[in-house]
């Protein structure tokens, strides 16, 4: 009997949640294409933090040990008051964490996790790169859809996702909304150890929470750098973006800090800036044979660490929803499948979105606002605060389509591709 063909899916933007979403459908056998618009894959930024739901994630898709290769796995998370330097909390996320969740919790350098991912796409045969591939329309039919990129090029495929981030082409033409400009500025840079404080070297993400403001430091690549990372309420008026950074601006924002933090301020040669944006949850990502996974989807802040660990989870999520929608002589339903695949994350990206809203209150409280942060976590132990992270670190590939309200019969999970496929 001959096999039927695997669908087509075209993929825009080659980021951390594009390149998942590629190696997640290329080994159900779909051929994929993706488009970049830069002129080459790579990745900006400096540290990301990996919650236990973001391993399970990763495993899934065959890259997790490649992953904990060059992650630091860290004993603790870290609050701290950067007006008078006291500890707010310190949870420990060790054997017991590791335990309860199965995964660790841990810090990566974002160009490891992205080269992990990306060196295991670029060795399936189903997936093929277009570089300098900016898209100016989509055009989604009955039939497919065609990708008109704004050199010329026109790319014709069963199915598209957007995984094109914050200012998402696909999502302007699905779902037409604007983003929210937060007000809220992030500049990161990375350091050598050499250059951090003695007394501020720990194998933890240490947050110090200030009056419309905050300092994260945490240790990557061994050990060997810092990520650093501040933010503030912006007295400007703020359009989305990354720039290059100013010292002067930074410390012009932190004035009334505690000098133990205050002098991470002085440590970068040089920042990065950006200006961030996240959207309004909305019930419906796509149509037809089109969907939107990452940022494009869910676009968030940045107070819970969740935005790779999201993406990832929505890559895994939606392989496993083409899977279940697919008939038995093996043909796919991808208009189906996507809709599958957004009821089942809709709700649980929604909460991570305005949950960061109120973490990002909570870290930059001020007044009495800061003494009711202060007095949350005292007394609390670990216990406690593995049930209150439960639902989201807890999250795992064999339930990941649990939560749609119309969930095809259950078939069996796994991590590799089918037998036929293989064949």
């Amino acid at each position: 009997m001959t096999k039927p063909e695997r669908a087509s899916v075209l993929l825009v933007g080659g980021g951390i949640g594009g390149l998942a979403t590629a190696l997640s459908l290329a080994r159900l056998g779909l051929r994929v294409e993706l488009l970049e618009q830069s002129s080459s894959i790579g990745e900006i930024g400096a540290g990301l933090q990996l919650g236990p739901n973001a391993f399970a994630a990763l495993d899934a898709l065959g890259v997790g040990d490649e992953v904990r290769r060059k992650a630091v796995f860290t004993d603790r998370l870290v609050m701290m008051d950067a007006v008078d330097a006291t500890e707010v909390a310190s949870v420990p996320v060790g054997e017991s964490f590791r335990k309860r969740f199965s995964n660790p919790y841990a810090v990566s350098h974002r160009a490891d996790l992205h080269g992990a991912i990306f060196d295991a796409v670029r060795s399936d045969p189903r997936i093929r790169f277009h570089t300098g591939a900016a898209v100016a329309d989509v055009d989604i039919r009955d039939d497919g859809v065609i990708v008109t990129t704004k050199d010329g090029r026109r790319f014709n495929a069963d199915a598209v996702v957007g995984c094109d981030g914050v200012k998402s082409v696909v999502r302007a033409k699905l779902v037409g909304d604007e983003a929210r400009v937060s007000g809220h500025v992030v500049y990161r840079a990375v350091v050598p150890a050499a250059d951090m404080p003695p007394e501020l070297r720990l194998n933890a993400p240490v947050v110090w929470a200030g009056p419309d403001c905050h300092l994260v430091h945490y240790p990557l690549r061994a050990g060997e750098q810092y990520n650093l990372v501040v933010t503030f309420h912006s007295r400007d008026k703020e359009e989305w973006g990354v720039t290059e950074g100013s010292k002067e601006e930074v410390l012009s924002y932190f004035q009334g800090i505690h000098a133990t933090p205050r002098q991470l301020l002085d440590r970068p040669t040089s920042w990065k800036r950006w200006s961030t944006a996240d959207r309004e949850p909305v019930m419906d990502w796509g149509k037809g044979a089109a969907t939107l996974i990452g940022d494009a989807a869910h676009p968030m802040m940045q107070y819970l660490a969740q935005g790779a660990c999201m993406a990832l989870e929505d890559a895994v999520t939606l392989g496993e929803a083409i899977r279940a929608c697919r008939s038995r002589d093996g043909v796919d339903d991808l208009p189906r499948a996507f809709r599958l695949y957004e009821s089942a994350r809709v709700a649980r990206t929604a909460r991570v979105v305005l949950s960061v809203r109120e973490m990002g209150r909570l870290y930059h409280a001020k007044g009495v606002e800061r003494l009711v942060r202060n007095s949350l976590w005292p007394g609390r132990s670990e216990q406690r605060f593995h049930d209150a992270v439960e639902w989201l670190y807890g999250w795992r590939p064999e339930h990941c389509l649990d939560a749609a309200p119309a969930r095809p019969a259950p078939q069996e999970f796994h991590f590799q591709r089918e037998t036929e496929e293989t064949s």
